[in-house]
């Protein structure tokens, strides 16, 4: 009995996520992906309960993937001394963001799910997790470093909330945009350069 359904659950998310990827999650249809993947709409209820338990079992390790990463980077430049922060705060900026290129890239089609597809799902604010979690530790760095831009009334908590929101949109916006990998790389090099020149010009910092 076994050998009849091997891999069976293997078909069902490649099925899942080209239904998923073009009807978005409100208007996929089970029964369409369970006659794709040679299935019954029962056996993916018995194993997944719903749809939405479907669509969770697709994304989530990528998601839990990215926050286990994303804070582990932060909280290893946290423990960092002051001046060490200061000097490195650009470049270590850079070599993060180069590697959330890298794991975008590696999951592609998962990202184009969560940006485009999971309106009606838990997954629909995952930009706004990694919005929170950078605020906190670029409150934690201005803390640690003594250049504290709000308390000194350069900027307001508003202000970075905004900035900080739309510079991970737009890191996004390279799988909205279906860029190539190549392209991604040099248009988010370019993005935090961007963003790093207004953020100089806020602290008084020259290169």
């Amino acid at each position: 009995m076994a050998k009849q359904i091997e891999g069976v659950y293997e078909k069902v998310y490649e099925c899942a996520k080209k239904e998923f990827l073009s009807k978005g999650f409100k208007d996929a249809s089970l029964r369409t992906i369970a006659l794709a993947a040679g299935t019954s709409t029962g056996s993916i209820y018995t194993r997944f309960h719903n749809k939405e338990g479907l669509f969770h079992a697709i994304v989530s390790p990528v998601v839990e993937g990215l926050r286990s990463w994303f804070l582990g980077v932060q909280e290893e430049f946290h423990h960092k001394d002051a001046e060490y922060q200061r000097q490195k705060m650009f470049e270590n900026s850079g070599k993060g963001a180069e590697q959330l290129v890298v794991y975008i890239y590696e999951h592609y089609d998962i990202f184009k799910l969560l940006l485009e597809c999971a309106e009606g799902t838990e997954f629909s604010d995952f930009l706004n997790e990694m919005v929170e979690i950078e605020m906190d530790y670029t409150v934690k760095f201005m803390e640690c470093t003594g250049d504290d831009a709000i308390r000194d009334g350069n900027i307001s908590k508003e202000f970075l909330h905004i900035v900080t929101s739309a510079y991970y949109s737009g890191i996004f916006e390279m799988v909205r945009h279906d860029m190539k990998k190549e392209d991604g790389m040099l248009y988010a090099k370019q993005l935090r350069e961007f963003y790093y020149a207004g953020f100089s010009k806020i602290y008084g910092w020259h290169e």
